[in-house]
């Protein structure tokens, strides 16, 4: 899991069309782990899903890579962290943590991204933040712990709730390697060009620690369980491969073109609550009142620490909106 021109030079249409697309983002890429988690569960380990995802979605925007193959040369740091931390280290993270706990308490975890955002800025760039800001961690954090039902002695799987924020800090690192060389005007490195090559990085990475010469390839031949309903496990690769990932992506991106970061940010904050919705009837995953309500608190904590103004004095925003749109801040403004 920003762009920016000036907010009077974006068309009501191209509104419009912003909106739909950062809707189809957060609709593509909460229903990844409704797919995924079923071949989990029929018998492919957590990294191999992992990989089979990015591998793929590397298949298909290699033509992308090779048009901005001057990356390479220009920005190799840059493609390498990406690739480690935003593609790698983020969904092989969520993706093991899926099969641990539920869908939607995953998800919401890895929303706490972009309160740990300003834990980056406040003490490792020594940027103040907003008092809004701060409020908007001490929601997130008070969400959290409705979530995972810190009263019942944290009834989930430990492990897994480890691994969920494990997803939340490499998100931290997406925020923060998206960021760089957003002010360089044309010689910003270009989004598309970016995610092509992170998603190429994270799958050499993840073919090293997957090993996927030892996968259970007939699982993919056979046929996954999706609340009793049998599903043919290649039609859910199909979908988390093309969907989840590269419509994902790329309709992320656009959208944020036609859009304020901010207005991007509240579309994409529904991907939490599109993920657990599809779970709860895909998955049969229910959650209590109390997760729900603590779900709902994350959220708007998430919302308002990434979508605050800086303090005083400060020259950039303190977060400013998801991953996917943090790689295309070229070319808008907020």
């Amino acid at each position: 899991m920003p762009v920016c021109t000036s907010d009077s030079s974006v068309s009501g249409r191209g509104r419009g069309v912003g909106l739909g697309l950062a809707l189809l983002s957060a609709v593509a890429f909460g229903g990844s782990g409704v797919a995924a988690k079923p071949l989990i569960e029929a018998g492919l380990d957590p990294l191999h899903v992992v990989w089979l995802r990015v591998a793929g979605a590397a298949l298909v925007m290699l033509p992308l890579a090779v048009r901005h193959r001057a990356l390479l040369r220009r920005r190799p740091g840059l493609l390498v962290g990406f690739g480690l931390l935003a593609v790698a280290g983020v969904q092989a993270c969520y993706f093991a943590a899926l099969s641990r706990i539920p869908v939607g308490v995953a998800l919401l975890i890895e929303y706490l991204a972009p309160a740990l955002v300003l834990g980056w800025v406040r003490f490792v760039q020594k940027r103040p933040v907003t008092r809004a800001a701060a409020v908007g961690v001490v929601l997130a954090v008070g969400g959290l712990a409705c979530v995972v039902e810190v009263w019942s002695g944290l009834g989930f799987d430990a492990l897994g709730l480890l691994l969920a924020l494990g997803a939340a800090c490499c998100q931290v690192g997406y925020f923060v390697l998206s960021d760089q060389g957003s002010d360089a005007g044309d010689e910003a490195p270009d989004p598309l060009g970016v995610i092509a090559y992170g998603l190429l990085v994270g799958a050499a990475v993840l073919t090293v620690v997957a090993r996927p010469w030892t996968m259970d390839w007939s699982v993919l031949r056979g046929t996954a369980s999706m609340a009793g309903r049998p599903v043919a496990a290649v039609v859910l690769l199909a979908w988390i491969v093309l969907v989840a990932t590269v419509v994902a992506y790329v309709t992320g991106v656009v959208s944020v073109r036609r859009l304020s970061p901010q207005v991007a940010g509240v579309v994409a904050c529904l991907e939490a609550v599109i993920a657990t919705g599809l779970a709860w009837v895909l998955l049969g995953e229910h959650l209590s009142a109390p997760q729900i309500a603590g779900g709902a608190i994350v959220l708007v904590g998430a919302f308002i620490a990434q979508s605050s103004t800086p303090s005083k004095g400060s020259g950039q925003p303190v977060a400013s909106g998801g991953p996917e749109w943090e790689l295309s801040r070229r070319g808008t403004s907020a």
